[in-house]
């Protein structure tokens, strides 16, 4: 309120200003146009015209919007408006001048030379775009409590048309409080020119030099539509310089192309490792999504509720999640509510290992597709509690199949990982048997079973990601388990594309693998976050190696041993030729769980090496 007073305010001054301009300006006019030596009938016709000068051109000023703008924000677009209104007004003047005072009164001494008006006109332009000048320049100095704040020195990658407006919007908005030392730009061409008054300093191989002989505090890297390789290339050189990294997002992110800084962001782990974005078959994925009622079990985890999202965007019919977790679940509403509002979508609480809660929400809602992400999925608490990641994983899993069956869905997907090939863990040896299990009801069903397989999820719930952030939060150490091991990482976004898309391409028994590019050494992700957050590695934030936990590997495997992968339509995904699996041996393994869950851990894990044979568990974890 008290900020719109302020406004009014100067807008009337503005008014009052305007007046005085224009009697002064056509005034001015006069003498200029006479040699200072204006004629008696014209000074009468100077006092007769200026009350129909001045409400003409206030009449156009307010038409053109001039009193209804915010002038610190002036650009082209606010003269041509103050053009077009004089110009008008003019002109109306002019028309004013012939019919009333030379037609009707027949007095040719009773209208100015044309000579006058385009004086006038000049000096009205000057004198109402002046005013404005002068005010923005005034807001600029009263700014002065912004300079009093030292400048963060800003280098910024990238020399193109996201530069120039970047630079417009830093040095329009003082409060961002950022010198912009210079640019930097790999075309030869481009070197020491100026854009917007900022100079290209040189190329990428110069930026460490440049933020050295500069002291340069802060990087934004504004290249949204640089490819990926291209982008880490030069956040891996930005990196060395110890300087706090920014970046705008991909120009495929910013769906309007404006550029501003509310759309600059940290540079993340996602950026260092560059994945490629996923291009998704849209038709294909419509056939089965668009107007289906689509089932997401574990629809509150990081994969579950990604999947969520996506599917949103095909519009579904009907979107079930469903989650034993009502807090995570309740989130992911809210987010669907404000992003989708007309999404018809049901949020039921309820656990897969209860086959009467399954079996009502099957009857009620009738899904076609069912996306299986609900699980247990932390390796080394898995170890210790082997028992529960049988009751959910394994029985769990096998109440969702059993209902698709049932209630014939048309096609079920399974959320698998690469921790399911040649398991070392518990965890991996329940997901093993879900993909066997799958490939089983698949040999006896109607119903298309696929499983998806792939590795780590950037950020997802009880990956490295969140740890490390929170133990750099608290001054470290960061703990690797082993300096060599390493692991394939993808994004939460590109798995859950990638899963609908292989999806879309199933035809039943699959087990699709998805490309998960090359392994990361987890303690090379250590030292990318120790210094993304601002700090040197091992010097600042140390890295402590606490030996393998249970069930850890060195390395994954994508795929098992004696299988080989087959090409799909997808360049990222690829298939697993279906294995016959017996049902009877699926029935009988199901009812031996049945029996053991509720015995202790040993005996849980001789029955999971008897049913999954490529389970290998190490030595040392047996008399854990």
């Amino acid at each position: 309120m008290i900020l719109g007073s302020v406004e009014m305010q100067k807008d009337k001054k503005l008014v009052i200003y305007a007046v005085l301009f224009l009697i002064a300006s056509l005034y001015f006019a006069l003498l200029l146009r006479f040699d200072f030596n204006i004629p008696p009938e014209y000074m009468i016709f100077l006092k007769l015209s200026i009350i129909p000068v001045v409400i003409i051109t206030l009449i156009m000023n307010k038409i053109f919007n001039l009193y209804d703008r915010i002038w610190k924000y002036a650009s082209v677009e606010e003269l041509f408006s103050i053009v077009y209104s004089v110009s008008l007004a003019n002109l109306i003047f002019i028309i004013y001048s012939y019919l009333i005072n030379y037609k009707f009164l027949e007095n040719r001494f009773y209208r100015f030379p044309y000579t006058v008006h385009i004086i006038f006109w000049i000096l009205s332009v000057l004198a109402l775009g002046g005013i404005r000048f002068v005010y923005r320049v005034s807001e600029d100095r009263n700014k002065g409590e912004y300079k009093n704040r030292r400048e963060k020195r800003l280098l910024i990658v990238g020399a193109g048309d996201a530069s120039a407006m970047l630079i417009r919007e830093i040095k329009k908005h003082k409060n961002f409080n950022y010198d912009i030392i210079g640019l930097i730009d790999d075309d030869r061409a481009k070197k020491k020119k100026l854009i917007n008054g900022i100079k290209v300093l040189g190329g990428r191989d110069e930026i460490q030099r440049i933020c050295k002989d500069k002291s340069i505090e802060e990087i934004i890297i504004a290249m949204p539509s640089a490819d990926i390789k291209t982008k880490r290339k030069i956040i891996n050189i930005c990196k060395t310089t110890k300087c706090k990294l920014k970046t705008l997002p991909g120009i495929y992110e910013m769906i309007d192309g404006n550029v501003n800084m509310s759309k600059i962001r940290d540079v993340n782990i996602e950026d260092l490792l560059g994945r490629e974005e996923v291009k998704l078959n849209n038709e294909n994925i419509n056939k089965y999504i668009k107007g289906k009622v689509i089932l997401v079990t574990g629809g509150g985890g990081s994969i579950g509720s990604e999947l969520c999202r996506q599917i949103a965007r095909f519009g579904p019919g009907m979107l079930l999640i469903f989650d034993i977790y009502e807090n995570n679940v309740y989130d992911v509403e809210m987010e669907l509510n404000y992003k989708y509002p007309k999404l018809n979508k049901k949020i039921i609480i309820g656990s897969i290992r209860d086959v009467n809660r399954l079996e009502d929400i099957f009857q009620k809602y009738r899904p076609q597709v069912v996306f299986h992400a609900a699980a247990h999925k932390h390796v080394p608490l898995m170890e210790n509690n082997p028992a529960e990641a049988v009751k959910n994983n394994i029985i769990g899993t096998y109440n969702v199949l059993k209902c698709c069956d049932k209630f014939k869905v048309g096609r079920f997907v399974q959320i698998s990982t690469d921790k399911a090939v040649n398991p070392t863990s518990v965890m991996g040896a329940t997901k093993r048997f879900c993909e066997i299990m799958v490939q089983a009801f698949d040999e006896d069903s109607e119903t298309e079973y696929v499983a998806v397989r792939f590795g780590n999820v950037l950020g997802s719930n009880g990956s490295v990601i969140p740890l490390f952030k929170k133990q750099i939060a608290h001054g470290g150490p960061v703990t690797v388990t082993h300096p060599e091991i390493n692991r394939f990482f993808m994004t939460i976004p590109e798995a859950a594309q990638l899963v609908i898309q292989a999806g879309a391409i199933a035809r039943g028994g699959e087990i699709f693998v998805l490309d998960m590019g090359k392994p990361v050494k987890i303690v090379d992700l250590a030292k990318d976050l120790i210094t993304l957050s601002g700090y040197e590695p091992g010097v600042d934030i140390k890295i402590k190696y606490t030996g393998l936990r249970p069930g850890e590997k060195l390395y994954e495997e994508p795929l098992m041993n004696e299988v080989a992968l087959t090409s799909t339509e997808h360049d990222k995904i690829f298939v697993e030729k279906p294995n016959r699996i017996d049902m009877n041996f699926v029935e009988k393994s199901i009812e031996d769980f049945g029996k053991v869950v509720n015995g202790d851990r040993e005996q849980v894990i001789k029955l999971i090496e008897e049913k999954v044979p490529t389970y290998k568990r190490k030595k040392y974890q047996k008399d854990e």
